[in-house]
C-alpha cells in the first residue's frame, strides 16, 4: 500500500534518513489511557490500538534522529500526544464520509496520524515545514499502511493561497478553502493561527485548535483577527489534556489572507505593531 506525498516544488531532496520504523513493536497503553478514553466516549475498532501504539514508538524511536517531540516517557506520551489528538474526534464526527482535514504544522504527526488512524473513511493532508520531520512522516504513514494519508512539506502561509490551476470549468486542485476541516495542536497564539488556519477551510467548515490554560486570553486578543477573517468562535470544550477552541466559517476569507511567509507571526491582524 502507498502513500502519496509531495514537497516544496524546487527544492533539492536531502539525503533520506532510514529510521528503521518497519522493526519498531508496538507500545502497550496503559490501563488508565483505555478508562480516560472511555470517559470521552472513544470506543476503538479492532487493530487501532495496535496501529496507535506503533505509531508512538516510531515516534519515540526515531526522536533519537529527529527532534520530534519532548516528552520520551511511554505513559506520558500516550496521554498528551495519543489522548489529545483523540479530543478533536467530538469535532470531527459530523463529516461525511471521504471528508478532507488539514493538520497545519503537524511536526511529528500529532494530532494527524492518531486521527487518520481512527478515523479511517477520512482524508488527511499533513502539513509540515521541517525536513526531517516530513521524512519521518513518509516513512511512518507508509510502514502503518495509511492510504488516507497525503503529506505536504510546506508552509500554511503559501498553501492558504494555493487555489489550484485554471481549467475550462474553474480550478483543480489547490488547498485554499477545500477541507472540511482544520485541525492545529501547539502551533502559536489564536491570533497567528487563526490566520494560517481558517483559509484552508471550506466556508461551511470548522477550525479545531487545541490550546492550553490562556484559550479565553488568546481568544479575546484574537477578535479583531476572526472578524477579519470572517470566523466566528463557537465553543471552547475542555477536555481531559488541555482546550478545544472551535471556530467556525460562514462566508469566504478576505483575498489578502493569509499573508506572505512569517507575517502573520510578525505582524497579527489587529496587533499595534510599534
Amino acid at each position: 500500500m502507498t502513500t502519496p506525498t509531495s514537497s516544496r516544488p524546487g527544492r533539492p531532496d536531502r539525503e533520506r534518513i532510514d529510521f528503521g520504523l518497519a522493526a519498531v513493536a508496538a507500545l502497550t497503553p496503559p490501563g488508565e489511557l483505555l478508562a480516560e478514553a472511555g470517559t470521552l466516549g472513544i470506543e476503538f475498532e479492532p487493530g487501532d490500538l495496535g496501529q496507535l501504539g506503533r505509531f508512538l514508538a516510531m515516534l519515540l524511536a526515531a526522536n533519537r534522529q529527529a527532534n520530534l517531540t519532548s516528552i520520551t516517557e511511554p505513559a506520558e506520551a500516550w496521554r498528551k500526544h495519543i489522548l489529545d489528538s483523540l479530543t478533536l474526534l467530538q469535532v470531527l464526527a459530523e463529516i461525511p464520509e471521504g471528508g478532507r482535514v488539514i493538520d497545519v504544522g503537524t511536526g511529528g504527526g500529532l494530532p494527524g496520524i492518531p486521527l487518520a488512524i481512527v478515523l479511517p473513511t477520512l482524508r488527511f493532508t499533513l502539513l509540515e515545514a521541517t525536513g526531517k520531520k516530513v521524512e519521518f512522516l513518509k516513512q511512518a504513514a507508509a510502514a502503518l499502511g495509511l492510504a488516507n494519508v497525503e503529506i505536504v512539506q510546506g508552509r500554511a502561509e503559501g498553501l492558504g493561497q494555493d487555489r489550484g490551476e485554471k481549467t475550462g470549468t474553474g480550478r483543480k486542485g489547490g488547498h485554499r478553502e477545500q477541507y472540511d476541516a482544520v485541525v492545529a495542536r501547539a502551533v502559536g497564539a489564536i491570533n497567528v493561527l487563526a490566520e494560517l488556519t481558517v483559509p484552508l477551510a471550506k466556508p461551511s467548515g470548522v477550525v479545531a485548535l487545541i490550546k492550553g490554560q490562556k484559550a479565553a486570553e488568546e481568544l479575546e486578543a484574537a477578535k479583531e483577527a476572526l472578524h477579519q477573517l470572517k470566523a466566528v468562535h463557537e465553543a471552547t470544550i475542555e477536555t481531559p489534556t488541555g482546550r478545544i477552541v472551535v471556530l467556525s466559517k460562514g462566508a469566504a476569507t478576505p483575498k489578502m489572507y493569509p499573508r506572505r511567509d512569517g507575517e502573520p507571526n510578525r505582524a497579527p491582524i489587529g496587533s499595534k505593531v510599534k
